[in-house]
């Protein structure tokens, strides 16, 4: 087994402080062990967003489908995200994509994301899921004079071409609630929406179990042997057969299942804290009080959003390991940059505070396919921090690979990711990346 982190980020335990898990527990939905010999249509591992949007497509098919998770649905990275449901999932620009897709990828890559984000929307809806939505759109906000003039010529481009953009000059952000120490003014992308990503995830988890799919909690695939055209998923108290496996397991993805996956991701580390409940007058101080969902133009960004119970929550990118030093030094950056963005609330409680592993690749693009020299095996990762959207969509892909159909994969996603150097010692490009990220940032 070869996980690129330390085994603490992967324990039960590192969902501790998370306050998405303590705000909902979810329904008692009765989750089994996988013990014996099982056997299904369809594997799938990983009860994330990626997974479960796959078992509940392929199973409102009538197909035999079972999804394994080595905790519990949501655990991962899809029950302690953001809840920024918004276009992204590559780290290319426009300008990027075009250079390396074509203008024809790169209008079809901008039409998956809108895709994904309607998506998300339509199984809320269709299975009655009280995800806590709200904010319409998302807005980046500049953090230099260089970022904003950027943004003003993004925003002027994006309307000439008949997108419903909105640009907030930095005088009207106060009129707009967004009153934050300095941020200049910014962009409003229109597709897009927040949500509470626990209720989300459980309430596609509740979906699949509805539709027929079953999913085994606290069934860690420790090997998989091929026994003719089936694959055996061993875990430490059964195994589950069956003749096509989906892998869903993204940022916490291991080097060794399956082996093609050695080197080809990288997880990194997202930080969150939330607040206790603001008070009115609490907010007014600050004059923030949109809920719209905010992200700035920072690499090493941070993205924030006040949420219906008018809890802040603050997020942001950094930390190279999940030692609790590491975990202390992150509680000490955010929390620093969450009082110099908002100093009138440098008094205010911030009970709660996790990390998460988001999933990169050196392609800085998704992958969705096939998993080479594993007929029948199937693969979706990479969704570089935006996987409520972009990882729900390709559950649906992987669904239609898996089932045999012939499935328009868009060419952005298409292709193996290349290895990334250093193999399993890889974490050690992050530090010299985010310090020259960091100066990038300093500068720009």
């Amino acid at each position: 087994m070869s996980r690129i982190f330390e085994e603490r980020a992967y324990d039960a335990d590192s969902l501790r402080g998370c306050f998405w898990a303590e705000d909902f527990a979810g329904d008692t939905l009765g989750w089994s062990r996988l013990e014996g010999n099982r056997t299904a249509d369809i594997a799938i591992i990983g009860a994330g967003y990626t997974g479960l949007s796959a078992a509940l497509h392929l199973a409102q098919a009538g197909v035999d489908v079972a999804v394994l998770d080595m905790h519990e649905p949501g655990w991962g990275a899809s029950g302690r995200s953001g809840g920024f449901c918004c276009m992204g999932g590559s780290m290319l620009k426009s300008r990027g994509i075009r250079r390396h897709f074509g203008a024809a990828g790169e209008a079809e890559w901008d039409a998956v994301q809108k895709d994904a984000v309607h998506m998300v929307a339509d199984l809320i809806r269709e299975n009655g899921i009280d995800a806590q939505t709200h904010s319409k759109g998302e807005t980046q906000l500049a953090h230099s004079p260089r970022s904003y003039r950027r943004l003003a010529r993004e925003a002027e481009s994006l309307a000439k071409s008949g997108e419903a953009v909105e640009f907030i000059e930095t005088g009207a952000l106060a009129d707009n609630g967004m009153a934050a120490n300095g941020l200049l003014g910014g962009m409003t992308e229109p597709v897009g929406f927040a949500l509470h990503p626990r209720r989300y995830v459980l309430g596609l988890a509740k979906a699949v179990k509805h539709a027929g799919g079953r999913i085994f909690t606290n069934a860690f695939v420790d090997k998989i042997v091929t026994e003719g055209a089936v694959y055996s998923l061993k875990t430490s108290l059964g195994q589950l057969c069956a003749k096509r496996v989906i892998f869903a397991t993204n940022g916490y993805s291991r080097d060794d299942t399956p082996a093609w996956l050695r080197g080809r991701f990288m997880p990194v580390q997202s930080n969150i804290l939330v607040t206790r409940v603001l008070t009115d007058d609490e907010l007014k101080a600050q004059g923030w009080t949109t809920r719209q969902m905010v992200y700035d133009t920072r690499r090493l960004l941070h993205y924030f959003r006040l949420l219906p119970d008018n809890r802040m929550m603050f997020g942001m990118r950094g930390g190279i390991s999940a030692t609790p030093a590491m975990d202390q030094k992150m509680h000490r950056m955010i929390r620093r940059d969450f009082e110099t963005m908002f100093p009138a609330w440098r008094h205010v409680e911030t009970p709660w505070f996790w990390t998460g592993l988001v999933c990169l690749t050196g392609k800085r693009v998704p992958y969705v396919g096939s998993v080479p020299d594993m007929p029948g095996a199937f693969a979706g990762f990479g969704w570089h921090g935006n996987g409520i959207a972009m990882g729900t969509y390709a559950g649906r892909l992987l669904a239609e690979l898996a089932r045999g159909q012939d499935t328009r994969i868009p060419n952005v996603m298409r292709g193996a990711p290349m290895r990334i150097p250093f193999g399993k010692h890889r974490r050690i490009l992050l530090p010299p990346i985010y310090k020259a990220l960091s100066i990038r940032d300093r500068v720009a």
